[in-house]
């Protein structure tokens, strides 16, 4: 069986049948179509195989589903060839970072999840199902994920709340040899080095000669710092609400005194407002408003990537006055760093030589694939290509599938 995007309703219809919402008041649907699009969920579960009659049941059910099962008991790895381990992944929150909604619970984060699956299905080609879990506790969270494994090939974690979510990222993956990916991590930081990347190229200049400041210090912002210097740029500096994270601060978690310990070579402390100061590329994943005199502050010809949805940090309209190249999270501007451009193909490579595990090679790989999907077409509006186009994914999956042999974790 696959999760399809099938949408098997009628715009008034639900799947049975009805839109009353059972108190007498005027259905959701009739005011907002949003509301009409989620009726019944955006997703449903399709067989890939007929049951047609006696014989195709026996086949696909008992008697002869035995037989495979007794060949799996006896060859495990024969689960993915004869299962849809290999081709399905995970979609796990426990609701406590959704969006831009925040700790919202389990059963509110649905329709995000929901949403996140038919995105692997649209971008990649990737199955996957949505799992909500009723705790936030990490022990619970890393056990329940871990006794989940056998029936994925991959976890996508999704929506959870720093600082735990590295902890359940980091134990997860010493614990399953499976693809397990923090997507509000890693996917932001592999699309914000792409567009960086071709940022870079069109002002001819290499990431080594570049100093960024991040303003945001939560899952997004440590790592992106982290690809950055993975990734070879001069220096990057993050800020936190009590402004730069640097070694002389007594007040950081544990977390924050890890970056502080690879990230702000220059020594800088106070406030964001004061890093910015020459800066040459601002990245910003936290929200509130950076003054326009911060921005007006920062070297000639930088870049400003407001990514706060649905209100960035600085306005395009305040960014273009003084950046030379200008990307946000939104859909209505040029330059969308959207994470969709990333995670369907990561997982499309990781899955299709099981990897067991995506690697800071396999991210780098994904960043510089989806680059190049740019090629010469590269100007000041468009240094990361749409999710719409179809050679992102192919790329993304070719390089990350590359890279995971490349570097010994790909079992096919």
């Amino acid at each position: 069986m696959a999760a399809e995007i099938v949408n098997p309703r009628s715009d008034s219809e639900s799947r049975n049948g009805h839109t009353e919402q059972g108190n007498g008041a005027e259905p959701l649907d009739s005011f907002d179509p949003a509301f009409a699009l989620h009726r019944g969920g955006k997703m449903a579960v399709q067989a890939t195989v007929p049951i047609r009659d006696k014989d195709d049941l026996s086949l696909a059910y008992t008697p002869g589903v035995a037989k495979v099962c007794s060949a799996i008991a006896e060859q495990p790895d024969l689960v993915h060839d004869y299962t849809w381990k290999s081709q399905v992944v995970a979609v796990v929150t426990d609701g406590t970072a959704v969006l831009g909604l925040g700790d919202i619970g389990p059963e509110a984060s649905l329709p995000v999840m929901e949403g996140k699956a038919i995105l692997f299905k649209q971008f990649g080609g990737v199955d996957a199902v949505p799992i909500a879990l009723n705790c936030t506790d990490v022990d619970e969270i890393v056990e329940t994920v871990v006794r989940l494994a056998p029936s994925f090939g991959g976890v996508n974690l999704e929506d959870i709340s720093a600082p735990r979510c590295f902890e359940i990222e980091k134990r997860l993956q010493e614990r399953l040899d499976i693809p397990v990916f923090h997507d509000d991590q890693h996917g932001t930081a592999v699309v914000s080095l792409a567009a960086l990347r071709n940022a870079a190229r069109l002002s001819g200049r290499t990431l080594g000669e570049l100093r960024a400041v991040i303003s945001g210090a939560g899952a997004a912002g440590v790592a992106i710092a982290k690809m950055l210097i993975e990734a070879g740029i001069g220096d990057v500096a993050v800020a936190d609400r009590k402004g730069v994270v640097s070694r002389d601060r007594e007040d950081l978690t544990p977390i924050k005194a890890e970056l502080a310990s690879f990230t702000n070579k220059a020594g800088l402390s106070g406030s964001l407002e004061s890093a910015l100061a020459g800066a040459d590329v601002f990245i910003g994943v936290s929200g509130g408003t950076v003054p326009e005199p911060a921005v007006a502050s920062m070297a000639e010809g930088a870049f400003v990537f407001a990514m706060a949805n649905p209100d960035p940090e600085v306005h395009p309209e305040v960014a273009h006055k003084y950046a030379s190249v200008v990307a946000t999270g939104r859909s209505d501007f040029p330059n969308q760093i959207n994470n969709v451009l990333a995670f369907p193909g990561i997982f499309a490579g990781a899955l299709q030589v099981r990897a067991s595990r995506i690697t800071e090679g396999m991210k780098l790989a994904a960043a510089e694939a989806l680059a190049s999907v740019v090629g010469d077409d590269l100007a000041a509006d468009y240094v990361i290509p749409s999710p719409f186009d179809e050679r992102v994914a192919p790329a993304v999956t070719a390089a990350v599938a590359a890279a995971a042999r490349a570097e010994g974790v790909a079992r096919r």
